[in-house]
């Protein structure tokens, strides 16, 4: 990864968990998120096998966190790609139970991506909320649980109200071993600092070729001053110089 990009500094770091990672090209509108193969796979599905371990599974359950945000930088650096499959990693790596849940209301993703039938929207209920358990869904083929929305007439400062929102992942907290939460990149909101404030911290995703390092010092300084631990970052989208048939057998 290239040092420009090591934005935490190592004194807030744990275990060195600043891992670049590859995603695929950003996905049409409604195309689904495509299967993992533990086969068959490939260098960018590795890397963030390598995310999850550092921050989740090396220090240990008693020292993990358990509710840990997801955002990009910018839009389009693959946030919500590297917290699917980082769901899926840590599900099939931890002996606890894990949720990913869609808490980008501004573009909500996985409501079409899982192909899920309307149901009850954690973000389109009554500012009281129901406990976690009345929106999670059970994905066939899948070793984790969703919470989704369908982003159909969403109000967004009701939805993440701080009070609201603490309650909402005290209950995940109580149901489930681990949280991974999607949120909007950080330049175009506020809402991934609101949920990282409730969280126990936030993973950063930087695209390798589109963040500029002034905007990567902005969103850190920015997490610091709304006290958001910052547990690690991830360079995505990284070109690899070799094909990546013969990097598989490296």
């Amino acid at each position: 990864m290239s040092r420009s990009f090591d934005i935490p500094d190592r004194s807030e770091a744990r275990a060195d968990p600043f891992t670049p990672v590859a995603s695929p090209a950003p996905r049409a509108p409604g195309a689904s998120v495509r299967p993992i193969s533990l086969v068959n796979r490939t260098p960018e599905h590795g890397e963030v096998l390598k995310l999850v371990q550092r921050i989740f599974i090396l220090p240990g359950p008693s020292a993990a966190p358990r509710i840990v945000a997801f955002s990009g930088i910018e839009p389009g650096d693959g946030c919500s790609w590297v917290c699917i499959h980082a769901a899926h990693e840590l599900a099939e790596q931890a002996a606890g139970t894990v949720c990913l849940v869609d808490a980008n209301l501004r573009s909500p993703a996985f409501h079409e991506h899982f192909r899920l039938e309307n149901g009850s929207d954690f973000a389109s209920s009554p500012r009281t909320l129901p406990p976690p358990g009345e929106f999670v869904r059970k994905l066939p083929g899948r070793n984790f649980s969703l919470i989704g929305v369908d982003g159909a007439d969403l109000d967004i400062a009701s939805a993440l109200n701080p009070l609201r929102m603490k309650s909402f992942m005290a209950g995940l907290r109580r149901q489930f071993d681990y949280t991974l939460v999607d949120t909007p990149a950080l330049s175009i909101c506020n809402d991934a600092v609101l949920l990282g404030q409730v969280a126990d911290g936030i993973v950063l995703v930087v695209g390798s070729n589109s963040t500029r390092r002034e905007t990567a010092r902005i969103a850190k300084e920015g997490l610091r001053a709304a006290n958001v631990p910052v547990l690690g970052a991830v360079l995505n989208k990284r070109t690899f110089p070799i094909p990546e048939r013969l990097y598989r057998r490296l």
